[in-house]
């Protein structure tokens, strides 16, 4: 998959993370987005040396979805820590 592959799959990553991870509507749509497809080229990149795989260059599957998913909702989680909002709604993370 190409970078361009991660960006598409990151936006989508970015929208499910604004599922998981509440507390951060002070983001919008578009920066929750935004942090997805920083979040699913981290997790890409993470996951190749973690599992010694080659994820970005990997086929579109139901794991680089997950990579993906679990990226975005880290690098949400990082930033509203580092940005000193907490978190109001219930959500498991």
């Amino acid at each position: 998959m190409s970078i361009i592959g991660w960006i598409v799959l990151g936006a989508i990553a970015g929208w499910l993370a604004g599922f998981f991870v509440k507390g951060d509507e002070g983001l919008g749509v578009l920066g929750t987005i935004v942090l997805g497809i920083v979040g699913a080229i981290v997790g890409g990149f993470l996951s190749s040396v973690l599992f010694n795989t080659n994820a970005i260059e990997g086929p579109l599957d139901l794991s680089t979805i997950v990579v993906a998913t679990i990226g975005a909702i880290i690098t949400v989680v990082v930033v509203n820590a580092l940005g000193g909002r907490s978190r109001v709604g219930r959500g498991p993370i």
